[in-house]
């Protein structure tokens, strides 16, 4: 059994800042790349940002600047450090882990959802 959890959700004014949190437990050989995506309600889930077992990050275009993605391996976590929130960024935000079972196949893992709501 595997479980990734978030934490870190709110309520913010325009211009401040919140941090992501997300940890997977459980039956874990390795963590290929971990991140985190977002759907605002009426619109497609998309990807916020990720980072690699090597470190490497991608971030969707509208956040490069504002946000930043950091890992603990060791931890099997994740964190995204959100800075100058806009109105847009409002959505529920989902963190996934792409894990490798000690036996099976590699998938990706979703947490449940955590509440991110920036006011103009």
């Amino acid at each position: 059994q595997v479980q990734v959890v978030e934490s870190g959700g709110g309520l913010v004014q325009a211009g401040g800042s919140l941090r992501l949190s997300c940890a997977a437990s459980g039956s874990i050989f390795s963590i290929r790349s971990m991140g985190w995506y977002r759907q605002a309600p009426g619109r497609q889930r998309e990807l916020v940002a990720s980072i690699t077992d090597d470190s490497s990050t991608h971030y969707k275009d509208s956040v490069k600047g504002r946000f930043n993605i950091s890992r603990d391996s060791a931890k099997n976590t994740t964190d995204l450090q959100m800075n100058s929130l806009k109105p847009e960024d409002t959505a529920v935000y989902y963190c996934y882990a792409e894990i490798e079972p000690p036996r099976g196949f590699t998938r990706a893992y979703w947490g449940q959802g955590t509440q991110v709501t920036v006011s103009s």
